[in-house]
């Protein structure tokens, strides 16, 4: 499919498919939009000391790379799964402009160009754990989520639903898979999504999640949705 380049409004840059005319990220801002919902809303709510994260849709990578600099900040030790069926070549993802050419990241008490450490990111081999700092170890997985889901012994303890709207890729949507991602998340678990639509809201509340509409980023959508497995509620309500 082909892919064409355009810039959001918080300056950072998407890509647009003319074939399913849509974007990988928000146009209102591709970074801020990540951001929330997928860092502020989903890892930092998690206090799992360790937490492990399954990505739908590793797309650009934006969602690893600000997971990968949060990690370096808070020094959680990160395991990070990237799910993606159709990976984007290094020589498109290199034109976004997500890193500075003079950006740096600290990392175990040197310097490393973060331009260097972004390519890592997706020139580094599939199918296999790849420790890109001591704080981050990335898999990057090129498969179909429905078939993956059947035979994975992963239990991610936060996920980021970042799939193609439920218009464009309805068999991401499903009341089975989210069954499946019910059973398959970690105890006190996450996912967190854009999509705030009623029917996606009502997928995962009977899949047994108990489900917020949370503010959406700044800017962008109103409302997003996070999903919490419901050992976590019944913990807190039993704490009041």
């Amino acid at each position: 499919m082909k892919r064409v380049i355009e810039k959001t409004d918080d300056g950072s840059a998407t890509l647009f498919v003319p074939e399913l005319n849509e974007h990988y990220h928000s146009t209102k801002g591709a970074r801020t939009e990540s951001e929330h919902i997928f860092i502020n809303m989903g890892l930092k709510a998690s206090g799992t000391p360790s937490p492990r994260i399954l990505e739908i849709g590793f797309g650009t990578g934006l969602n690893a790379w600000l997971t990968l600099q949060e990690a370096e900040k808070s020094y959680r030790n990160i395991h990070y799964t990237g799910l993606e069926l159709y990976p984007l070549e290094w020589s498109m993802i290199k034109q976004l402009g997500y890193i500075g050419a003079d950006e740096q990241l600290t990392i175990n008490e040197r310097q490393q160009s973060s331009v260097q450490l972004f390519e890592q990111l997706h020139t580094s081999p599939w199918e296999e754990d790849v420790p890109l700092t001591s704080h981050f170890t990335l898999r990057k997985v090129q498969t179909d989520l429905n078939e993956w889901i059947l035979h994975s012994s992963l239990k991610p303890d936060v996920i980021y639903f970042d799939a193609f709207a439920p218009e464009k890729q309805p068999e991401m949507w499903s009341q089975e898979l989210f069954n499946r991602l019910y059973v398959l998340l970690n105890k006190e678990g996450i996912l967190t999504t854009y999509c705030a639509k009623g029917v996606i809201r009502r997928m995962l509340q009977t899949a047994g999640f108990i489900v917020e509409r949370l503010p959406g980023p700044p800017g962008g959508k109103r409302e997003i949705l996070r999903a919490w497995k419901q050992v976590q509620q019944l913990k807190e309500t039993k704490k009041r």
